[in-house]
């Protein structure tokens, strides 16, 4: 393990850039990454002033936000994991279901040219 944590990359240094409303990170092999906050679990609907708070755990692979008490972990955060599991997969689910195909649209026309969509029967 020890190996593990000496060959990952570490930050040193985090910033909110508001220009372009990013995350951005420098690790320590030079490479700069950049992440909108709304991909992340519990930076989604924060306020720039409280994104901008970002500290650096002293390993270097921690990001802590202390006024959202949200934590990233920098390795995750580089295989492009933004959260936990079960976060990741209702956000994937969520965006699934946003999807516009052509298979979609024309199971909407067809439905339309039926009535559309049925009404609810109340049941006593």
């Amino acid at each position: 393990m020890e190996e593990d944590l000496a060959a990952s990359a570490k930050a040193i240094s985090a910033r909110y850039d508001r220009r372009v409303s990013r995350i951005v990170i420098t690790l320590d092999n030079g490479l700069e990454l950049a992440f909108p906050p709304r991909l992340a679990q519990g930076l989604e609907d924060a306020p720039s002033a409280k994104l901008a708070k970002i500290e650096i755990s002293p390993s270097g692979l921690g990001l802590h936000w202390p006024e959202l008490d949200a934590d990233l972990y920098v390795p995750g955060l580089i295989a492009g994991i933004f959260g936990t599991k079960r976060w990741m997969a209702a956000q994937l689910g969520a965006a699934g279901g946003r999807v516009r195909s052509a298979a979609k649209a024309a199971a909407v026309r067809e439905n339309g040219r039926k009535g559309g969509r049925p009404k609810k029967v109340a049941t006593a």
